[in-house]
């Protein structure tokens, strides 16, 4: 009897060991606009994912990240108050000025479009599963 819980125990403590190496949440990328400020977007599709491993690869096609911006909520961008809609998220090679600037213009009103843009923007970080 004593042998079987001791292995019941040995089992639940590898399984709980397991569990921590399995990664959860959202698959976040942290992108640097002009050595000037981060920001982060999450990515909810295996194309995104694979688009921001290619660009941190060395790939140039489509190296601007464009989407709408969800304001007073700041999802997985904090400590701004605000995020990329997900859902929205596109990757450009060119984008019109007015969406342009830095993640600080964004938080201070100085955007004011709905969509953020940034030219400068470089992915530095991918965290979450997929990345």
């Amino acid at each position: 009897m004593m042998r079987t819980l001791g292995i019941a125990a040995t089992a639940a403590l590898a399984a709980l060991a397991l569990a921590g190496c399995v990664q959860s949440g959202p698959t976040v990328v942290t992108f640097e606009v002009a050595d000037q400020g981060t920001y982060k977007i999450e990515l909810i599709t295996d194309e995104q994912i694979q688009h921001v491993k290619d660009l941190m690869a060395g790939s140039e096609e489509g190296r601007i990240p464009l989407g709408t911006i969800v304001r007073d909520d700041p999802s997985v961008n904090a400590p701004w108050s605000w995020h990329i809609d997900p859902k929205t998220l596109e990757f450009a090679d060119q984008a019109i000025e007015v969406c342009d600037g830095l993640p600080e213009y964004v938080e201070d009103g100085t955007l004011t479009s709905d969509t953020y843009c940034p030219w400068s923007a470089v992915p530095i970080k991918l965290e979450g599963p997929g990345s």
